[in-house]
């Protein structure tokens, strides 16, 4: 099994409207996302959604991404903070 850390991420400040903190999403895992307060928060957040996404698709059969098998590029930075 890959390193959980491994896999890039993406997080994303959350609008007001959005009621603020931060976003965080695995391009190799569309159904894994979560959020946090701050950064750090979301993204330890984020990294107990992202096992328990490995988890649930082990159990059910289905097969583990690679990491980077969801991005565009394998020369990308394994984490990118958008302000926008």
């Amino acid at each position: 099994m890959n390193n959980l850390f491994s896999y890039p991420f993406k997080i994303r400040l959350l609008s007001k409207e959005e009621c603020g903190g931060y976003l965080i999403s695995f391009p190799d895992f569309n159904e894994c996302i979560s959020d946090g307060e701050t950064p750090e928060e979301a993204i330890k957040n984020g990294f107990d959604a992202l096992q328990e996404t490995i988890d649930a698709l082990y159990n059910k059969g289905f097969s583990i991404p690679e990491p980077f098998s969801g991005s565009k590029s394998k020369n990308t930075i394994a984490s990118e903070i958008s302000e926008n």
